[in-house]
């Protein structure tokens, strides 16, 4: 495995650690990464935008290994969306910054595609549909459709709820990280993944952490923490940030009948179904990612309009 070059990000409440392309410069371009994952996801799409001129910032996400366990013990969408805003803020980003977010990293830059707090110039989500998406997809399946959908869906999200249970997760977490990787990109070699996943996740303190990010969620959707409140409610807010999101038509954890039904002019998002791709698209059909993000993004020496 290649090591590439890193830097620490002593964030208001959190330190974390960040892969990292491209020129110090050049304008900022936020990778945040999902489950079972780590910043190692964009170890092929990081250096090509860096080619363009970004300057690229992976962050292992907050309980993370190498980044730190919060103090705070917060992991719901506000504390997400926060890390991501403060990120731009430590590292001078500007009007042109981008944001780029897979899995849980999709559902922040969802969030933040419609927050009056986003600084972000343009958004590219993957394997997690924006809301517009859905609700646009349910509308077009109708009453007789959707409960088919749905029902495919939750067979999928199984793993959610066995997520709430006590230490057992914890417990068979080096088996499901290989389960999902096997079961969600179906086909896709996922040797190298898995051990760049284990490092960052396998440690006892990791463990309770990135499993806690679906018990925060639950928790959080009800009772917001007064702490982060502000930002999570802001998005809904009904801003309008530019938005690309990317599904993987083999998808094995979120199913692209959740997605292709959608209107394709839906004001401010774009989306395409990427086919030979699965839950990991980016990794399993990197050229053609790359090229309909960077597309979407244009180059990093003409400002985003």
């Amino acid at each position: 495995m290649v090591s590439d070059p890193t830097l620490t990000l002593d964030l208001p409440n959190v330190r974390l650690q960040a892969l990292t392309w491209g020129p110090q410069d050049g304008p900022l371009a936020i990778c945040g990464h999902g489950f079972p994952d780590s910043a190692h996801t964009w170890r092929l799409l990081g250096p090509q935008l860096a080619a363009d001129g970004w300057r690229v910032v992976a962050p292992f996400t907050r309980g993370y290994a190498p980044s730190e366990i919060p103090a705070d013990g917060e992991y719901g969408l506000g504390a997400l969306m926060q890390d991501i805003l403060d990120i731009h803020a430590l590292l001078g980003g500007d009007e042109r910054a981008v944001y780029i977010g897979h899995d849980w990293g999709a559902l922040v830059g969802n969030a933040l595609a419609r927050s009056s707090l986003s600084p972000f110039a343009r958004i590219v989500t993957m394997a997690v549909p924006p809301f517009e998406v859905l609700g646009s997809a349910f509308a077009s399946l109708g009453p007789l459709g959707w409960p088919g959908v749905v029902g495919r869906q939750l067979l999928m999200s199984w793993y959610t709820v066995f997520h709430q249970l006590p230490l057992l997760p914890e417990l068979l977490l080096p088996w499901l990280l290989r389960l999902y990787w096997r079961r969600w990109s179906p086909g896709y070699d996922a040797g190298e993944d898995v051990q760049y996943t284990g490092d960052a996740m396998l440690q006892k303190g990791n463990r309770r952490a990135v499993i806690g990010y679906y018990r925060a969620n639950i928790r959080r959707a009800l009772l917001p923490s007064r702490k982060y409140w502000k930002t999570q409610r802001s998005f809904l807010d009904g801003a309008h940030t530019p938005l690309l999101y990317l599904h993987g038509r083999d998808d094995g954890c979120m199913t692209q009948r959740l997605v292709e039904p959608a209107r394709r002019d839906l004001s401010d998002c774009q989306f395409e179904i990427i086919d030979g791709g699965g839950h990991f698209v980016h990794l399993e059909r990197p050229d053609v990612v790359q090229g309909k993000v960077r597309e979407f993004l244009g180059s990093a020496t003409t400002k985003v309009q």
